[in-house]
């Protein structure tokens, strides 16, 4: 889940006697779960789109990296956007903009096309998600709010496990011959009607004195991470080119230029994009590369899987989206035992423990993928696949709260929003390294008997790499707090705290 840019904003006590605010509710959490779908109903019906398209497998990553990239750029701008010219209209404007680049990735005509429509798409989403949470502080008391919170989450289980079916569904249904695309033109009918709701029913709210935006700043990241991922996922099948290694260093130059900048913006107005006296925070600092880093490893696992699947081993996409169905489960099991009850007695080992499960069920995975071959079931997929997904439910759910824990409460929104920020970036650097971990190992022209058994070999080299990602994973925890559930006193407090530099939101009638 998103936890964007929350709007953590004492809001005047709305009358709970509303019943309009259980609609806006309903109407915000369909965005956010359109918004968690989307991203992994796409993955299951990747090897469909580069079958029917032509699409060569760099295009297929940034059909996946190019909505990450998008969306991870905009995400803090798409918050700021929200306080200073009413989260409602933005969100209408965002789910709008959503449900349009749904039509064009489905009317897609070539790769290119949807390509481009997937980014617009991430774009949007950086206005739509961003406003979720801001709108429901805005509009429920707070006695009400853990009640809504822990809908939330839900709704995230549910997202995390009917994405990886709905886009198998879709896609073996070949509703109307349209193969692939209604994983796309299935939020047309969901966001003309969020639309229309949520104009009737959702409550304006904005923070009169929000910060200013930083589109230099955006342009600055957004300009470092294609210069970097742009050389990783068309290296390959360009020959590794010199102009590619050159542009991956000047993407560190535009980084430190990013610094620069951010440093005398921060002291000339007090609206940086990025809060940089954060990183003075060694909890803090150590949070953001893990989340960084865990990002990477998603990224490289969850597309790989899908085409070992459906490529390497010529399973139907229903077929794959089936033997997910464990792996989600125990990741929502896990999360919610984590929360709960674990990380309150045994703090930051619970995330280490998840990290060094999470590896296990990888290792695990990677033995019984070389042992059966093209051979393997669904149902020795099972257990690497459980073992993994506990391991990721210990982690996810407690891990924003352990990063949080030591910023100070005037940094809260600015933090949160970082915090999905990196997640979402490394999510699409992971995508972009597909071309080295996996695609590196595989020889470009294989004949058909050729391509199952190099896309296993392909599928256990990234996973070696995946397991090595969570070893630095449980190395970086160290750094964390060890009680990260209690917060230190003048802490970011997820109930209170306001974003940087807002006061009380204006509710506007």
């Amino acid at each position: 889940m998103h936890s964007t840019d929350i709007a953590h904003a004492r809001t005047p006590e709305p009358a709970t006697g509303d019943r309009r605010r259980w609609f806006a509710l309903a109407i915000v959490m369909t965005a956010a779960f359109m918004d968690l779908v989307d991203v992994t109903i796409v993955n299951i019906a990747v090897p469909s789109i580069q079958r029917d398209e032509g699409a060569t497998f760099s295009q297929i990553q940034w059909i996946t990296a190019g909505y990450a990239l998008a969306f991870a750029a905009g995400l803090v701008t798409g918050g700021r956007l929200g306080d200073i010219h009413g989260r409602k209209r933005v969100f209408l404007v965002g789910i709008g903009g959503f449900t349009v680049a749904s039509a064009l990735c489905g009317l897609a005509v070539n790769p290119e096309m949807l390509v481009a429509s997937r980014i617009l798409q991430g774009a949007m989403a950086a206005l739509m998600v961003p406003q979720v949470l801001s709108i429901v502080h805005a509009t429920f008391p707070a006695h009400e709010r853990g009640k809504v919170f822990g809908l939330f989450g839900a709704i995230v289980g549910l997202g995390a496990v009917s994405g990886p079916l709905l886009g198998a569904l879709l896609t073996e249904g070949n509703l109307f011959g349209l193969e692939w695309r209604p994983i796309f033109l299935i939020n047309l009918p969901v966001g003309v009607a969020a639309l229309v709701l949520g104009s009737r029913f959702i409550t304006e709210s904005k923070a009169p004195r929000a910060l200013k935006l930083d589109l230099p700043g955006v342009a600055l990241v957004t300009l470092a991470l294609l210069m970097l991922l742009y050389p990783l996922t068309r290296g390959r099948e360009l020959g590794w080119p010199v102009w590619g290694y050159a542009s991956m260093a000047g993407a560190l130059v535009v980084f430190a230029a990013l610094v620069a900048y951010e440093r005398a913006k921060g002291a000339r107005d007090g609206s940086p994009l990025i809060e940089l006296s954060l990183f003075r925070v060694k909890s803090f600092a150590a949070g953001i590369a893990v989340q960084t880093v865990f990002g990477v490893g998603l990224g490289v696992f969850f597309l790989v899987w899908t085409l070992y699947m459906q490529i390497g081993l010529g399973w139907s996409a229903l077929r794959a989206g089936l033997t997910g169905v464990p792996f989600s489960v125990a990741v929502s099991v896990a999360a919610g035992m984590s929360v709960q009850q674990l990380v309150p007695r045994f703090g930051r080992k619970v995330l280490q423990a998840g990290a060094l499960v999470m590896a296990a069920g990888v290792l695990i995975y990677l033995a019984e993928a070389e042992r059966y071959g093209l051979g393997i079931t669904s149902w020795q997929m099972a257990l690497p696949l459980v073992v993994m997904g506990a391991g990721m439910g210990l982690i996810v759910a407690p891990l924003t709260d352990a990063v949080l824990s030591e910023v100070p409460r005037e940094h809260a929104g600015s933090a949160s929003g970082l915090i999905n920020t990196v997640q979402q970036m490394g999510h699409a650097l992971g995508l972009g390294l597909v071309s080295v971990v996996f695609f590196g190992v595989i020889d470009e022209r294989l004949a058909p008997a050729e391509v199952g058994p190099a896309f296993v070999d392909g599928f256990t080299h990234a996973l070696g790499w995946v397991a090595a990602v969570l070893g630095a994973i449980f190395l970086l925890m160290f750094a964390l707090p060890k009680r990260p559930a209690q917060h230190v006193e003048g802490a970011a407090d997820a109930e209170e705290a306001p974003v940087a530099g807002e006061k009380e939101p204006e509710l506007v009638p």
